[in-house]
């Protein structure tokens, strides 16, 4: 058995009948380099079953600890069955791109369960052009931006005739799955081991307390976590309020910022990436800068569409890999985060890209700052007992009345491979990432860079944001309005 770290726990904790905890993604291939000019769900059984003994995750199901004394396990799971987990479907026809999206917003909407391995990968027949999607569903317990990227590498093939992969063993044997008396014995005798870990832990995280989000937004966290930075600071001789000082801005309420439904809005969509490239060398800044600046400037258009743009700036969640060379490999989650101010009160294009990067530069100040080991330390401050309460009350504080939110979105950027890759014999055309929306932070734009573009995946509450669809022709705009910029400057 393998136990949960406290931050991988915090993915399951957050979840509730509104909130899920997976993350996947949308691959839109061409199948006429595969086998026959067709992609089957046959030949996708086969190609993961060839490949499952080196994809542990995938066999993995939870053992839960009685009363949430402890944090779970995971088991390999003795029932694995390779068919309930991959389904086929096929669009109604035309088979248009709204239709894609809304068969991914309804998939997305629905729990994993809980009693199986935590995934599930769709194959969907009948999409433009005769193209074919695959939709996975994986925990964010089980997997961050990273390892999904390692899984990615191990299902994706540089070519269409595939590779060879070290022979499996005859058979995968799960394990035997714990009682009930055995869990609830490793969560009693977890208990004394509980005010031990915090102990240790307490030097180094109670400064630091402010970067949870399950933390942040309980009542005397944020005072609590700068007045010790400031005392440590004093204590080491450097000038308080060095960089590890926090913005003292706070999130400004909007219609994504309420408690979510169950229900979801999905869209999608892609960029130039030499275009965002070019932006980025006439300007002076990254690729990042301008992928947050041109999703400053969508959300912008939202709320002006909808008479809600607040005078002050939004503030964006954005996760950071921490992971190292030698933890690739071990899954789960090696993440911190960035809390970092959007533009959105500037209404010159230019302006807002330098502002953004100004920002961006003064974020990554802070998180430098930070252990690397930040977050996972910090969630283990949160006795297991508490840890799922206290996650959702933390994000449901800011959807109450005359409370502000922790922050308005959620923002990431991903690298992908810059050459084609193969999935079964059929070229990968695009790939955009589902992500994940809470209580408070109801909208996620998460991008993903392949070959020569970015795509971009939107999700969003279905009732806050109606008319997300709007949010990519934004986009487009965004990056045409900052060309005909350079252009002129």
């Amino acid at each position: 058995m393998r136990q949960l770290t406290s931050l991988d726990a915090q993915f399951l904790a957050i979840e509730s009948p509104t909130t899920t905890g997976h993350v996947g993604g949308l691959a839109v291939f061409d199948p006429s380099t595969a086998p026959g000019g067709v992609v089957t769900l046959d030949g996708v059984q086969a190609m993961l079953r060839e490949r499952l003994h080196l994809l542990p995750p995938l066999r993995w199901r939870l053992a839960e600890v009685p009363l949430g004394l402890d944090r779970p396990y995971w088991i390999e799971d003795p029932d694995f069955e390779l068919e309930f987990h991959v389904r086929e479907l096929a669009l109604p026809a035309p088979g248009s791109d709204e239709q894609l999206a809304e068969q991914v917003a309804r998939i997305s909407a629905r729990h994993l369960d809980r009693a199986r391995p935590l995934w599930e990968l769709y194959l969907i027949h009948g999409l433009p052009d005769g193209h074919v999607a695959v939709l996975t569903k994986m925990h964010h317990a089980m997997i961050d931006g990273m390892s999904g990227a390692e899984i990615m590498g191990i299902l994706f093939d540089l070519g269409p005739e595939g590779r060879e992969f070290p022979d499996a063993p005859d058979e995968l044997h799960g394990e035997q799955a714990p009682g009930q008396i055995e869990m609830l014995g490793r969560g009693v005798a977890a208990l004394p081991l509980q005010p031990l870990r915090m102990l240790r832990a307490a030097p180094g995280v109670l400064p630091h307390l402010d970067v949870a989000p399950s933390i942040l937004g309980m009542p005397g966290a944020e005072t609590m976590s700068r007045t010790l930075s400031r005392m440590r600071n004093i204590a080491n001789g450097t000038r308080d309020g060095d960089v590890l000082e926090r913005p003292k801005m706070r999130a400004p309420k909007t219609t994504f910022n309420g408690k979510i439904s169950p229900h979801r809005r999905f869209t999608f969509g892609s960029l130039s990436l030499p275009a965002v490239k070019a932006l980025k060398k006439h300007f002076g800044v990254t690729v990042n800068d301008v992928v947050v600046s041109l999703s400053t400037t969508a959300i912008r258009q939202w709320l002006i569409a909808h008479d809600e743009l607040p005078d002050e700036p939004l503030l964006a969640q954005i996760p950071v890999s921490v992971r190292t060379d030698e933890e690739r490999g071990t899954y789960g989650n090696k993440i911190s985060i960035m809390i970092a101010p959007l533009a959105t009160n500037e209404p010159d294009p230019v302006a807002r890209l330098m502002a953004t990067h100004e920002a961006m530069k003064a974020a990554k100040d802070r998180h430098r700052a930070l252990p690397a080991s930040a977050l996972q330390e910090i969630t283990q401050f949160i006795p297991p007992a508490v840890n799922a309460r206290a996650a959702r009350v933390a994000l449901q504080m800011g959807t109450r009345q005359g409370m502000r939110p922790l922050y308005n979105v959620v923002i990431s950027n991903v690298p992908g491979p810059p050459i084609p890759i193969y999935m079964v014999g059929a070229e990968l055309q695009h790939n955009y990432p589902v992500s994940v929306i809470t209580d408070g932070a109801g909208l996620n734009i998460t991008v993903l860079s392949y070959r020569d573009h970015l795509d971009f995946g939107i999700i969003a509450d279905r009732g806050q944001m109606p008319d997300l669809a709007m949010m990519m022709d934004s986009l487009r705009g965004a990056l045409a309005e900052l060309e005909a910029a350079a252009a002129a400057g």
